[in-house]
């Protein structure tokens, strides 16, 4: 494992390892070591994942104090356009990055927390997995419109929860970050 890119502070795009033949592959998703030498203290506490049709959006997601939580995310099937948003007060609120995640590639994303999280779907049966540093609190659950905060989703007809769709929009959040 490798850090690729750093998309916002502390936000990484982590090259994983994968072994190739003729069978196919074995990637290795996270290992703790693995994360320390690379300067990332990660444990994972829960692992949930999310199959989505092309164009679902899912998003802005994050917990609040004290249950928030670091998260790692990756697609290894199908291909997402992940989408962050900066929510910690500072120089960097409100900021935002994208990557797109495929299965194809060995790649993941890191974030710490007061980071808001979502992607769009790019192909039908899109699986995204979520490893996360604190276990589901749901009177800890937030979230911010997906569609409130200036990003460009290219995307039409987008199919949403009505969980999203009442998240509160970006202008009138206040962060506990």
């Amino acid at each position: 494992m490798r850090l690729l890119e750093e998309l916002l502070p502390g936000v990484w795009v982590i090259e994983l390892n994968r072994l190739a033949d003729e069978r196919g592959f074995f990637q290795k998703t996270y290992l703790k070591e693995g994360f320390l030498d690379m300067g990332i203290s990660f444990e994972c506490m829960e692992e949930y994942y999310s199959i989505s049709k092309k164009d679902v959006v899912r998003g802005m997601h994050f917990q609040t104090p004290p249950f928030d939580h670091a998260k790692l995310v990756y697609c290894p099937v199908g291909s997402v356009l992940d989408v962050l948003l900066d929510i910690r007060s500072g120089a960097g609120y409100g900021k935002t990055a994208s990557i797109e995640l495929r299965a194809t590639q060995p790649l993941a994303v890191y974030m710490p927390p007061g980071i808001a999280h979502g992607f769009k779907a790019l192909e039908d049966q899109t699986m995204m997995v979520y490893k996360t540093s604190t276990a589901y609190e749901p009177k800890n659950d937030a979230g911010i419109a997906w569609d409130s905060f200036g990003f460009e989703w290219d995307v039409s007809e987008p199919i949403t929860s009505e969980r999203d769709q009442s998240h509160p929009r970006f202008g009138v959040f206040k962060t506990p970050f």
